[in-house]
């Protein structure tokens, strides 16, 4: 793996690992996030537990592409929620990292 794609790879993790330990141990700020967006509590929960348990697979070799599909899809289903919030140029920002992802497998793929 190039030194590239490897210092993607930690960047997503880590971003993915910060997102979901925000959301699991339910910072306000967040809280009221998903109450602006319609979500509940449980909503952020599993969304967060699901960051996590990417970040953690991603780390893996074996279990790498599972891993960043989950990192992705959590992203992405993070990109949705601002979306929801009406913040339109914060939400196109946050679909950085999911590009990144898709950026990363395909460049693996070879």
């Amino acid at each position: 793996m190039k030194i590239l794609q490897k210092v993607v790879l930690v960047v997503l993790v880590l971003m993915s690992l910060s997102a979901g330990l925000v959301k699991v141990l339910q910072m306000p700020q967040e809280v009221q996030f998903f109450e602006r967006a319609g979500l509940g509590i449980t909503m952020l929960i599993l969304l967060g537990a699901g960051q996590i348990v990417g970040s953690v697979l991603t780390v893996l070799p074996k279990f790498r592409k599972p891993g960043a599909t989950i990192i992705a899809t959590g992203f992405l289903a993070s990109s949705i929620v601002i979306f929801m919030t009406g913040d339109l140029a914060f939400a196109a920002i946050s679909l950085l990292p999911v590009v990144l992802t898709g950026v990363l497998f395909y460049d693996t793929k070879k």
